[in-house]
């Protein structure tokens, strides 16, 4: 039972680097772990549908949040942006990579909108990137940084959510944490993503590369870079991007947000009302991978989770060193954290199943709350920063792969794990040993 999750697992990665469709890869880890779980393949397959319901919120928020990017995209107005990042980032392109890991940072804490800006932002910068030669694999790791390394260090935004979780989850599980002790055990992890990201940015992806060449398959806005000039359209479109912000900061709901904004750039007249259909396709064309993605994996955490093969992994891990040996155990709960996650691939989907098994664990062992934290948090990003079930590194290939010329295995999730999650493991070892 113990062999399920990491059998499993190695099923997934293993496909997924042989370029199979990271969906298919993902569903026949799932009838592998249901089938060594004793369940037939019906059963394996009825149990990875039932649990797919754990993302369907996550899932049409992206569609919804796809289709607004497409409307957003139709009027031009990233058009004007990517001009200015063009004329002032032209040629250097360590000042590009460190710009969009700043601009996916305030993605998660200062506008908390997530992933939806990438297929905004990146689509129309590709060309440029080619033209710079440069590494779209760099890209790829400032985007994800900035998908990340904000939420896990900065109590606000999404940060503010997934350290709740992790007080939450703690103290359901017997172990009181204040929230400003949880802030401080995810700081030295935090550091090891900026040694990540500095290490991709100015040692990794310095060298020029030209993407491989691919299927074109771009959004056209109205106008050319040339003529198009601020108008009254793209002032409308920015009270819709105001206005779905506002609405998902009140009622904390991404699918409302997005909605909001797409009933309005419709209402204003930003889009026309007869290209709905073409906006909604091409927005699930663009998000709907990912949202699929999500959907699957939540089916498999699912089948992980109620035919015990977590807890017999934790429970074997943590009896072979005993209660005398803190180091090599938290080397072990976070060897075995990495392996759940990168499954699951959703970090605030996975704590309170992590807590619930590292709680006990670290307390009969004389672990402190602040180290529980540490390795409960660490365990989580591990999964966000380089699993192919990731909306961390779904997102940038979304928009890095428009055009066809980027691959989400080797060219997103390998170097997002180099870069990200061999550090997170090492830093997040030192400070539950720190703490």
């Amino acid at each position: 039972m113990e062999w399920i999750v990491v059998v499993s697992v190695l099923v997934m990665t293993i496909l997924s680097l042989l370029r199979v469709n990271v969906i298919i890869a993902i569903i026949l880890a799932s009838l592998t772990a249901g089938l060594m779980s004793g369940l037939s393949l019906g059963e394996s397959v009825s149990m990875l549908v039932s649990g797919m319901g754990g993302q369907a919120e996550t899932a049409l928020s992206y569609i919804l949040l796809g289709a607004f990017a497409v409307a957003i995209s139709y009027t031009g107005i990233t058009t004007i942006v990517v001009n200015y990042l063009i004329k002032k980032l032209t040629g250097k392109k360590t000042m590009m990579l460190l710009s969009i890991a700043g601009i996916a940072s305030l993605s998660q804490n200062l506008i908390p909108v997530h992933i939806a800006f990438i297929p905004i932002l990146i689509p129309p910068l590709l060309k440029l990137f080619d033209d710079m030669k440069l590494d779209r694999r760099g890209v790829a790791s400032a985007l994800t940084f900035g998908l990340t390394a904000p939420y896990i260090m900065i109590p606000a935004g999404f940060g503010l959510i997934f350290q709740g979780i992790i007080k939450d989850s703690m103290e359901a599980n017997g172990l009181s944490i204040a929230m400003g002790q949880v802030t401080l055990s995810m700081l030295i992890p935090g550091l090891g993503m900026i040694a990540g990201l500095l290490f991709a940015v100015f040692v990794t992806f310095r060298k020029n590369r030209i993407s491989k060449q691919g299927t074109v398959n771009e959004i056209e806005p109205i106008g050319t870079p040339e003529n198009i000039t601020f108008n009254k359209k793209h002032l409308y479109t920015i009270i819709a991007i105001a206005a779905a912000l506002v609405v998902q900061l009140i009622t904390e709901n991404l699918i409302l947000g997005a909605l909001t904004g797409l009933i309005l750039m419709f209402a204003l007249i930003v889009v026309p009302f007869h290209k709905g259909d073409k906006v909604m396709t091409d927005g699930i064309a663009m998000m709907g991978t990912i949202s699929f993605v999500m959907l699957v994996a939540s089916g498999y955490g699912n089948i992980l989770q109620k035919t015990g093969a977590v807890n017999a992994l934790v429970e074997v891990s943590s009896g072979i060193f005993g209660e005398n040996n803190q180091a090599m155990l938290a080397f072990i709960l976070l060897l075995v954290g990495l392996v759940i996650t990168m499954g699951i691939g959703s970090s605030f989907g996975t704590i309170p199943i992590i807590a619930a098994l590292y709680v006990p664990i670290c307390v009969s062992v004389g672990f402190s709350p602040i180290a529980t934290a540490t390795l409960i948090g660490t365990a989580g990003a591990l999964g966000d920063a380089g699993s192919p079930a990731s909306d961390s590194t779904l997102g940038p290939t979304s928009g890095l792969n428009a055009d066809g010329r980027h691959h989400h295995i080797w060219d997103t999730c390998v170097p997002t794990f180099l870069h990200y999650n061999i550090p997170l493991f090492i830093f997040g070892w030192i400070g539950a040993m720190i703490f």
